[in-house]
């Protein structure tokens, strides 16, 4: 079974985080929700989300991919964490999967992943990073990393993240149940 960290922190963009976990977990993905910190937290839209653990304890474990949901002030959270910034190293490093949605991206080109790949984002949120390669699509995938660009298209890139990790055909079974 494949292993996922998702990465919480205060001000993630709820509709994102969810539609990420819940579709992975749809397809049979085992799915870790981390928070920054221990204890709830309040998302982009103030809806109290429970991480099932913390990043600290999540840290102990091995992941096939690593998924940044966007939103604000979430994703300058996220971006302000050594932690977050290291474990993005260390995954793409070792070839493993890592994604953000949203203003995520960033985190990723702060971490210095985008410098010379192809990417999308939420509009303006990689202007200070012109080592990207920016694309307007809804997703966009290089080599280990995947994109995609706000909350209208967080299912398209949860499905192509499930796609990756168990294959086109668990993606068409999920995406039938959902009656698109």
């Amino acid at each position: 079974m494949k292993n996922v960290l998702v990465l919480l922190a205060d001000g993630s963009e709820e509709l994102e985080a969810v539609t990420i976990i819940n579709i992975l977990r749809r397809g049979g993905i085992n799915v870790t929700a981390a928070g920054l910190h221990r204890g709830t937290l309040r998302g982009s839209r103030n809806i109290v989300l429970t991480p099932d653990t913390t990043l600290d304890e999540a840290l102990a474990h091995d992941y096939d991919m690593v998924v940044l949901p966007g939103g604000q002030p979430g994703t300058e959270n996220l971006k302000a964490d050594a932690r977050v910034l290291k474990l993005l190293q260390r995954m793409s490093g070792a070839g493993k999967q890592v994604a953000a949605i949203c203003a995520a991206p960033s985190v990723l080109a702060a971490a210095g992943l985008l410098d010379g790949r192809r990417a999308t984002c939420y509009p303006t949120c990689l202007d200070e990073f012109p080592k990207v390669v920016l694309q307007m699509a809804d997703v966009v995938e290089d080599g280990n990393l995947v994109t995609s660009r706000s909350p209208g298209t967080a299912m398209d890139f949860a499905l192509t993240l499930l796609e990756r990790l168990s294959g086109k055909a668990k993606r068409q079974e999920v995406e039938a149940g959902l009656v698109r």
